[in-house]
């Protein structure tokens, strides 16, 4: 590679979007205008929204006069209130006419009124203070008493039981007041929370008032005062909790966003003006083009994250400075900033760039920022929330570990951070070279470099899905066979109720296995291949090539059991997970229903869909492995744990090796049922049984829940046996898709130039 080649056409990119206006005003004109034009509307706005009055309705207020003040007026009185002057206008109280005359109408009437209105949506909320409330709480208990009086005579005439006392046996003390209110209305909501807050604060104060009466020192009931004290001002970090959550997704999404516009025109917009192919002919190699257009997109990936940045900062501190909680960023918040944005920068800009150069045109590319946005926001967002924290597992999350990392960083948490950063600085320098290397591989196709442009008819795109059908699939209806099985899966996971006993368990499972997971791939085969035998890999394996499979998983399997472990110790699983599994389970079903539902069924669907199908369609990419990591990421996908997503999608790696190198889906469904049947033998092996033979008891090593495992050396030897037994698959001959065919020629060719 040669940098000065690299160097003229960095400067040939920068120049070209330096005359771009609208590069230009995306970078450097948008941040400086859009957050203080923000910021003023946020001021303007705050002007003419005030919130209305919550309509409350109030029924019993007339035994509370004997109490401490609660009402005064329409309004709750001010001494209910922490700031009187801006919360005693929130609420409006209205009271019913008939309160006057209680002989006619009773004080339940009154409730079962109220509690219409509020249905009815006349009111927000209403309080109802039951009939006696206010003598009870009071501490008179004379009205009460008189009350119970004279309903033990009335049921003693009519010969009923006196359910008052029964009523006072089973809830002694005083009958509290009712709030009604509808939580499917946010303003009713609030107005729930602002009563509940009022009644404490008058609680408080009734307390207060009985303990005076009775001569029983306040101090009684609050023996102590609580102190707290705040010690962010004795630091650099005031205001760290609020810029600890916002900075680092600003970061991330303007990052982000400042590259793709960029990279779409490099390379969708070449492409329209036609200057693309003048700059593939020239005598610079397809990486040191890749090169110069990445530094140019990470320059104005760069440099669009800071100006927006900056903008932020100066427009919240003119809207905010005279709030005493708000406080500027710490300065060495703006070193981990820029340190963190240059990895960011680079990891999104070969994203974009890749993205960008699969592109037909401009308007096509811009279509690809919603995907990708829509991968990013999950993973910048959820490490936000308060019980996510920088962990072993979690700094190997792209995307996810550098706004950890950068939270833990701005809140000052420097040892806790420093402990995980290599982690977190591995993993990002691995996305990024990756997204760099398939950047490169995107402009080193020719295929997708000179895409055109086209044109859907339906009609004529359905007769040439059936009329031009290939042997085995397509890349696309591959890629479409994975999505539909996914999206099923999700769907039928949601609306299945989650079983209680093995028979819900065995139905569970053969719907999903039947109809989800092998049922579209056999039905696509069936219409979109001209051989269903190919396509599916039902051919024969060659010789010793099924012996060899199964050996493998049982060699292999201890060190996915060693694997397992560790997958479980990074990301605990749910209790509730492991709960109704083992109700499932209990009392054990006989061994054979097992075996059958966990390792012969997926072992024979599974590997029909993504060994057989997606895997085929995925080798007309030209490279094998590309389609071996693509298919086993998919078999990953599709379980719906989290544990078993990983670890599925690395034992879907030698799966799919071994498909590729015998050509026969055999040996991997006997590989999966292998593992699978080991799994449940191991798990179902009795402590005696181990004691008892001296092999076992070497082999296996009991964990602290009880169950065994293997021991490091079986893993070890395990390890060594499989990397044997993977160099014999390596060696057979197995047969190449045209694809793979000229790609391999291709980079020969390329490999002979260079020499």
């Amino acid at each position: 590679m040669t940098f000065a080649n690299v160097k003229l056409i960095l400067t040939r990119e920068i120049r070209d979007q330096l005359r771009d206006r609208r590069t230009l005003f995306m970078v450097l004109v948008l941040p400086i205008l859009l957050y203080p034009l923000l910021g003023m509307s946020f001021v303007q706005i705050q002007q003419f929204l005030k919130q209305k009055p919550a309509r409350i309705w109030v029924v019993g207020a007339r035994q509370l006069r004997d109490l401490p003040t609660l009402i005064d007026g329409t309004r709750f009185a001010n001494e209910v209130f922490d700031n009187p002057v801006e919360e005693r206008d929130r609420l409006l109280l209205s009271f019913p006419s008939d309160e006057a005359a209680p002989q006619t109408v009773t004080v339940e009437d009154l409730i079962d009124e109220a509690r219409q209105k509020v249905l009815a949506r006349e009111y927000d909320a209403a309080i109802c203070f039951p009939e006696g409330f206010g003598a009870r709480a009071a501490g008179n208990r004379t009205t009460g008493d008189q009350a119970t009086a004279n309903q033990a005579t009335a049921n003693q005439a009519t010969g009923e039981k006196d359910s008052t006392d029964a009523a006072s046996e089973e809830e002694p003390g005083i009958r509290p007041p009712r709030i009604f209110y509808v939580s499917a209305t946010e303003k009713s909501l609030l107005a729930f929370a602002r009563l509940s807050r009022v009644l404490e604060s008058w609680e408080e104060k009734l307390v207060e008032k009985n303990l005076v009466e009775a001569g029983v020192p306040i101090r009684a009931a609050q023996p102590f005062d609580l102190e707290t004290e705040d010690l962010t001002q004795q630091t650099d970090y005031r205001g760290a909790a609020l810029w600890s959550k916002l900075l680092p997704v600003m970061l991330l999404l303007w990052a982000m966003t400042g590259a793709f516009y960029p990279a779409i025109d490099l390379c969708a917009g070449e492409k329209e003006r036609g200057t693309l192919e003048t700059l593939l002919s020239s005598p610079a190699e397809r990486s040191e083009i890749v090169l110069g257009k990445l530094l140019t997109v990470m320059l104005f990936s760069m440099l669009t994250a800071v100006l927006n940045l900056i903008s932020i900062g100066i427009t919240a501190w003119l809207v905010f400075s005279q709030r005493p909680e708000f406080a500027l960023p710490s300065p060495s918040a703006i070193g981990w900033l820029a340190l963190a944005l240059v990895p960011i920068a680079a990891l999104f800009s070969a994203l974009c760039l890749a993205l960008a150069a699969f592109a037909r045109s401009s308007k096509e590319g811009q279509y690809y920022l919603m995907p990708l946005m829509l991968v990013t926001m999950p993973l910048a967002v959820m490490p936000m929330s308060g019980g996510v924290e920088l962990n072993l597992g979690n700094s190997l999350i792209p995307v996810s570990n550098v706004v950890l990392l950068l939270r833990m960083l701005l809140e000052g948490n420097y040892w806790p951070a420093l402990q995980y950063a290599p982690i977190v600085i591995a993993v990002t320098l691995i996305a990024c070279m990756l997204a760099i290397r398939w950047a490169v591989d995107q402009f080193n196709s020719e295929a997708v470099l000179f895409r055109e442009s086209e044109r859907l008819d339906l009609r004529l795109w359905l007769r040439h899905l059936f009329r031009d059908r290939k042997v085995t699939p397509t890349v696309a209806a591959a890629g479409c066979c994975a999505v539909l099985i996914l999206v099923l899966r999700f769907y039928l996971g949601s609306l299945i109720t989650p079983p209680t006993d093995f028979a819900g368990f065995l139905r569970m499972q053969f719907a999903v296995q039947f109809l989800v997971i092998a049922g579209p791939p056999v039905a696509m085969a069936l219409l979109l291949t001209r051989s269903t035998k190919q396509t599916l890999l039902l051919r024969s394996p060659p010789s010793l090539a099924l012996p060899a499979a199964v050996l493998m998983a049982i060699v292999l399997h201890p060190v996915i059991n060693a694997i397992g472990k560790m997958v479980t110790h990074l990301y605990p699983m749910d209790e509730r997970i492991g709960q109704m599994l083992q109700g499932i389970f209990t009392p054990e079903p006989p061994l054979w229903q097992i075996l059958l539902v966990i390792a012969v069924l997926p072992a024979i669907c599974e590997e029909l869909a993504f060994r057989g199908f997606i895997l085929s369609g995925f080798r007309h990419m030209g490279h094998k492995w590309r389609a071996i990591v693509f298919s086993s990421v998919l078999f990953g996908f599709a379980h719906m744990v989290l544990q078993q997503q990983l670890i599925a999608g690395l034992v879907g790696l030698v799966i799919g090796y071994i498909a590729v190198q015998s050509g026969s889906i055999w040996p991997c469904m006997l590989f999966h049922v292998t593992n699978n049947s080991l799994g449940v033998l191991v798990n179902m092996i009795p402590a005696q049984t181990v004691r008892s033979y001296p092999i076992l008891n070497w082999m296996m090593a009991r964990n602290e829940g009880g169950a065994y495992s293997f021991a490091w050396p079986v893993v070890a030897l395990g390890a060594v046996a499989a990397a044997y037994l993977l160099l014999w698959f390596s060696r057979l001959r197995y047969e190449r898709t045209e694809e793979e065919q000229l790609q391999e020629t291709i980079e020969r060719i390329y490999r002979e130039d260079m020499a």
